[in-house]
Parts: C-alpha cells; structure tokens; sequence
C-alpha cells in the first residue's frame, strides 16, 4: 500500500492528465470545520511563480467527495480531489516509447509493463503535490496551535544571494536549461518527547515524508553534513535550565524532539524537462536516440515547494501527535 502515517494516514491517486488528482485522509477526528476557503492560501503558493514555472493553469478548487457533511468533517475517510482541466497531452506524444532522463518514464515502464499512465508524468508528475498540500491544510487545523511551520527558499542555482535569482533564472531559461534549489524550514512549538528511539523517530518519520516530494534529493537537519568535519565541542548543544542553549542538532536527539526549534533543509534538484538534447532509449527500435523536451515545464519547480515542505511537515507532525 502506498500510502503515509498511522495515526493520520495520507494516500494519493489520481494522473497529471486524468479527470481528476486527489487525497484520501484516514484518522481526521469528527467536528472540525473545513470550507473550501481553508485551502485558498496554501494553494496560490504553490502555483506559478513570475515566468519560470509552467504556464499550465488551473482552478484547483477542492471538492469534498466524502467525510464531510455540513462543513464539518465527520470522522470517517476524508476524500478531497482537485479537477484537471488544462490539460495537453499531445506535447507527450513521444512516450511512452522514450522515456526522459531524468524522469521515472524508465523505470515505470519496466514496473508497470508499458500500462503506466504516461500523459504528463502520469501518476508522478509534480501536479500530485496539490493534494499533498491539501492534506497539509487539513493537518495544520489537527495540530497544536503552538506549532508553527514556516518554509522559504534559501538558495537557488547554487547562489544564496536572492538579487543574483532573477538573472540566473533568465539565463537557465534562455539557455533550456533548468535550475535546482534547497528550501529551508523551521518548526517551533514542538513539545519535548515528539518522536520515538528507532524506526518512528522524528527526523526518520519527516525525512519519509519530504523524500516522497517529487525532486527532493537530501535532507538534513541542523548542522546537517557539516556535523562530520566538527569536533564534538563545537556540534554538541550545551543544555541549560530551559533545555538545549545551542542548536547544531536541529531540535532532535535521539529521534525525540528536545524543545528547540526543529531546523531542516531540503534539496532539490533542477527541472528534468529541458529543451536541450539529451542522449535515451526507444523501447519500440530497441535503439538509442536522442530527445529535447518541449512544452510546458518549470525553469525551477523549487520555486513552488516551501508550502509542499510546511504541508508534508504538517502532515508528519500530525501522524506523530494524534
């Protein structure tokens, strides 16, 4: 079963370019107030950003399918779908017999046996990161109102300075190539104990979670990677009466939250869709071939992702704490 959580089970279906993407959420308790207007926020964040995403536009209004009855959730599975209506599956003609580096065309065609859903990026295309965010939504309303989640870009083309983006942007575009990005996030509130020693440890439980956004990478938390070259003085977080003074360990010891913030970072790699020519395999010739991809595509999809962070955070946190 594909699907994330126990306590707040999230599961995914839908295709780019079929009727309908969507999420089924399980463990939502009864008597929480939910409108469409909830997701109005966390949805324009996700969308296109200044001409460096993709021009495919979409309502995205949320439909309430089931577990829902008089605006207030009943308890019961909550199905929630967003409709597909811009859709232009001609631009993916050349699939399923030439997959895209970079892409899972490859390997899903091998998996599946050919019978994958190829349009768009069928099932793995980055439009199921919109019912991601939508049970992100519905997490936020079940946690504590002392914890905040926030989550914004800190480095983009390799730069960490956000006057050279624009033009690092322009050039990626002009040239049809595409950039990568590292999204920062930070939790605050979390009380102390969240988490447990081993396999459900809080760093395990949300590094599973952000690892299932399309692109992502690496995660690492607090000192991260640059842990390994410091001495024990300089990385341990020294405690006082109010808990850890320090924090190298990105609000996590031993799996357990320890009342700091909870700092991470995301990697994500650049845009597998370019317009330049790229080396492939044709499964009909059986030959090697050459492909530039076309269409509609981000220059930087790491633009859309801080509220996919905060939302697959959320979504973590709640499976840990209901």
């Amino acid at each position: 079963m594909d699907s994330f959580g126990n306590n707040f089970r999230v599961s995914v279906f839908g295709e780019s370019h079929g009727p309908v993407v969507g999420v089924l959420i399980d463990g939502v308790p009864p008597g929480i107030k939910i409108s469409q207007e909830d997701f109005a926020e966390s949805i324009k964040r996700r969308s296109a950003h200044a001409g460096f995403t993709s021009t495919r536009s979409e309502r995205d209004i949320p439909e309430f399918l089931s577990g829902i009855c008089n605006d207030y959730t009943t308890g019961t599975s909550l199905c929630i779908v967003f409709r597909n209506e811009n859709i232009q599956s001609q631009d993916y003609s050349f699939l399923p017999d030439t997959p895209r580096p970079g892409h899972a065309d490859y390997p899903a065609h091998i998996k599946y046996a050919g019978f994958e859903d190829w349009r768009g990026g069928g099932h793995f295309s980055g439009r199921l990161t919109l019912p991601i965010v939508a049970a992100g939504v519905i997490a936020r309303k079940l946690l504590s109102s002392q914890i905040a989640i926030r989550a914004e870009i800190t480095r983009l083309g390799g730069s960490q300075k956000r006057e050279d983006w624009p033009e690092l942007l322009k050039k990626a575009q002009t040239a049809g190539d595409s950039l990568g990005g590292v999204v920062s996030c930070t939790m605050s509130g979390v009380p102390v104990g969240v988490g447990e020693p081993f396999w459900n440890g809080l760093e395990s439980v949300l590094s599973h979670a952000l690892f299932a956004i399309p692109g992502v990478r690496g995660v690492e938390f607090g000192d991260g990677f640059a842990a390994s070259d410091m001495m024990g003085s300089q990385h341990n977080d020294e405690i006082g009466a109010d808990g850890p003074i320090s924090n190298g360990a990105g609000g996590v010891n031993g799996g357990l939250a320890n009342g700091n913030p909870i700092t991470l970072r995301v990697a994500f790699k650049p845009t597998s869709s370019i317009n330049k020519l790229q080396r492939t395999f044709n499964f009909a010739t059986r030959k090697e071939s050459t492909l530039s991809i076309g269409g509609r595509h981000d220059v930087c999809f790491a633009l859309r992702t801080p509220v996919i962070v905060e939302s697959m955070c959320a979504i973590a946190l709640a499976d840990l704490t209901l």
